[in-house]
């Protein structure tokens, strides 16, 4: 950086929430506002920030053994959406649901419970992280049938003998899914019936691209994503693919000045689970490091 002269900060435009999860903060504030107490299945985004700040404002996060416990409560769904059992004990607890599942998930959902429901023996296979909520959601329309595979080496458990129905969690990677039909398409049986939907979010992967491009042109990048956010781990990589000065960080407390020694642009940003005003908050203190005065 040159002396007397701060460098440029940058937020980037398209970084931040999806909008599945803008609405569902949304729908969560206005439960709130009404000064209903609310409870959310799991953190409402996987950014703890953004959980202590609606905490703070009366949501109370719980877990799914916690859901069988309540009676006539008020229960948020996330974006990341639930398998049907989720919806079988709120009924039987008495519990009002506020859904705020993203239509891109419940399509998917619907999607694949229709193809269980009319062949409960098809061999559904899910490309997607095993544990993740919306994963978990997505095999839940299949009664736990479903085969979930992270990568290519994860389909030894694929029978390529009989039938395949693939379908992608809606936060995976375009070419990740492609590499998964290839091997599909090289490894299945002569007259095996394979056929696949591409349900993957564009909002969400068409950021690759332009975040890869945005991070390029900067001297210094930071990346603010929480810890449990797959999607920032992925989006992060790519960053720093294209700008070795790419620093994942969570927020602001973390920000290390001598980071931008010889810094002319700095550019911040983040995944869909970052907070719009997390950002904002971290282009704060780097403007007031007393280094860069």
């Amino acid at each position: 950086m040159n002396a007397g002269k701060q460098p440029t900060i940058e937020i980037d435009s398209e970084s931040g929430f999806c909008f599945g999860v803008v609405t569902a903060i949304r729908k969560a504030e206005q439960e709130l506002k009404a000064g209903c107490p609310l409870y959310c299945l799991g953190d409402i985004v996987h950014n703890s920030d953004e959980v202590e700040r609606l905490r703070s404002r009366g949501l109370t996060t719980i877990s799914h053994s916690e859901l069988e416990t309540l009676k006539g409560a008020k229960v948020l769904l996330r974006a990341h959406g639930e398998p049907p059992s989720t919806y079988a004990t709120a009924r039987e607890r008495g519990i009002e649901l506020i859904d705020a599942t993203c239509p891109v998930v419940l399509k998917l959902q619907q999607r694949i419970k229709a193809r269980y429901d009319s062949d409960p023996g098809a061999q559904i296979v899910i490309y997607g992280k095993r544990g993740h909520a919306e994963v978990n959601g997505l095999v839940g329309q299949t009664a736990g049938t479903a085969i979930v595979v992270e990568d290519v080496s994860g389909l030894d458990a694929v029978d390529f003998q009989r039938d395949i129905y693939l379908y992608s969690q809606t936060t995976k990677s375009l070419e990740g899914f492609r590499n998964i039909i290839d091997e599909i398409e090289r490894r299945r049986a002569s007259g095996v019936v394979f056929e696949y939907s591409d349900t993957i979010c564009r909002q969400v992967s068409n950021r690759t691209e332009h975040l890869r491009r945005f991070a390029a042109g900067k001297d210094v990048v930071l990346f603010v994503a929480g810890t449990k956010s797959s999607n920032g781990k992925i989006l992060y990589g790519h960053c720093r693919d294209v700008n070795p000065r790419t620093h994942l960080i969570a927020n602001g407390s973390q920000v290390q000045p001598q980071w931008f020694a010889g810094a002319e642009t700095i550019g911040i940003c983040g995944a869909t689970s970052t907070p719009r005003w997390l950002m904002e908050q971290v282009r704060d203190v780097i403007i007031n490091l007393p280094e860069l005065a």
